[in-house]
């Protein structure tokens, strides 16, 4: 059985999403695992356009060139390969509870204490980007410009145990926290000044923050870098802006700094990018999901490296569940994934990439609600899909 993460072919070519795949590109269930297979990427198939791909994001921000963290070293990049998915053996059913107020990309969703579920979209100038429904998943209000501003690059999400929403925005260089009734508190960072935190000499600048996680303490963990995708800033020519790495910066509940720490790419303890980030609520361990290198990296509270983990799907999202299990997205690879701490896939849901019920482009956070019901967006088509958990 060959590992998905060394296998870098291209996809294949024609057909469906869902069209059948070879048997010498399949394994049967293994130990506590179900089977897997190979599909096509879904944006590799010419005739189909996601809805909502025109939305207008900001491109201003020049592209990684020759920093260390640019892209996969050798052989073709994730959009050109095929995505390993998983045998569905969990029941769940799909559904679409909520009716978006614009229809672009949903990279982020939350839920808070009285249920109610939050929403940031990607939208053009002067469309709400970050949306509250009830229980009845009926919309609550809106939040716009006026209040935020506008996100160049929404990304993130947390829900801390006040009910305050943090939301960050990646390319604008900013994480901001908004009271449960809709007010903004506070912003971290300096709106299109990306660079480096420095608390000695009072320089408290983000650098593409791409996700956030709340402790039960009340401290954040805001997770920055975004492999490829971020800009090149190693040695510029902007002395406030000159590391350029993935990190994450540690604050506590009031805003204040604590501790950070880096990645560099390759090798125990590093990573590329922290496209995920999620408190253990058994260990208080933060768990970083590495998207472009195909694993989980764990430090403790304090920074300290614990391990790493290896896996065969892009790790986009990284949370925990209400009853403490670990859950990843697997971002194009369109499914959602339950492991164990060891990082052994214990059950999937989600059809793999494409279009339709219980399929995806792009999934990305999760949230659940009392019922422990799951619920992610889609960064690319649009869509809110509740992953109705079985009664049994």
């Amino acid at each position: 059985m060959r590992l998905a993460y060394l296998v870098f072919a291209a996809c294949l070519s024609g057909g469906t999403a869902a069209a059948a795949v070879a048997q010498d590109q399949s394994g049967p269930p293994s130990g506590k695992s179900p089977g897997w297979y190979f599909q096509p990427n879904f944006f590799h198939e010419p005739a189909q356009k996601p809805a909502g791909a025109g939305v207008p994001v900001d491109n201003s921000v020049p592209l990684c060139v020759h920093a260390p963290i640019c892209d996969r070293k050798g052989g073709p990049t994730r959009l050109k390969l095929q995505r390993l998915e998983w045998q569905q053996t969990m029941d769940y059913t799909y559904a679409y509870p909520v009716k978006l107020p614009f229809g672009g990309g949903v990279p982020a969703v939350g839920i808070d204490s009285n249920g109610n579920l939050w929403v940031l979209q990607r939208n053009a100038p002067g469309q709400p980007q970050l949306s509250e429904f009830g229980p009845d998943r009926k919309l609550i209000r809106t939040i716009g410009d006026d209040v935020i501003g506008h996100l160049l690059k929404a990304h993130g999400m947390a829900i801390d145990r006040d009910d305050n929403v943090w939301i960050s925005d990646a390319n604008g260089a900013t994480v901001e926290e908004v009271s449960p009734d809709g007010k903004l508190l506070k912003t971290i960072g300096v709106k299109g000044h990306r660079g480096d935190w420095n608390e000695a000499s009072g320089q408290r600048f983000l650098w593409q923050p791409v996700s956030i996680a709340a402790a039960s303490d009340g401290d954040i963990y805001i997770g920055e870098g975004h492999g490829n995708e971020s800009p090149n800033d190693v040695d510029s020519d902007d002395p406030t802006n000159i590391i350029g790495a993935a990190r994450v910066i540690h604050l506590g509940k009031d805003g204040h700094f604590i501790n950070q720490w880096y990645g560099n790419e390759v090798g125990q303890g590093k990573f590329s990018m922290v496209h995920g980030l999620a408190v253990d609520p058994k260990t208080g361990d933060i768990w970083i999901g590495d998207r472009e290198q195909y694993r989980l990296v764990v430090y403790t509270t304090n920074g300290k490296f614990v391990r790493t983990i290896q896996l065969r799907n892009l790790t986009c999202a990284v949370a925990f569940d209400p009853h403490g299990n670990l859950w990843i997205a697997s971002g194009e690879d369109g499914q959602v994934l339950k492991l164990d701490r060891d990082g052994t896939v214990l059950g999937a849901v989600g059809k793999g990439s494409g279009r339709g019920l219980g399929w995806f482009h792009e999934t990305n956070y999760l949230a659940w609600d009392k019922a422990t019901n799951m619920y992610t967006g889609d960064t690319s088509i649009g869509p809110v899909t509740e992953f109705v958990a079985p009664k049994h």
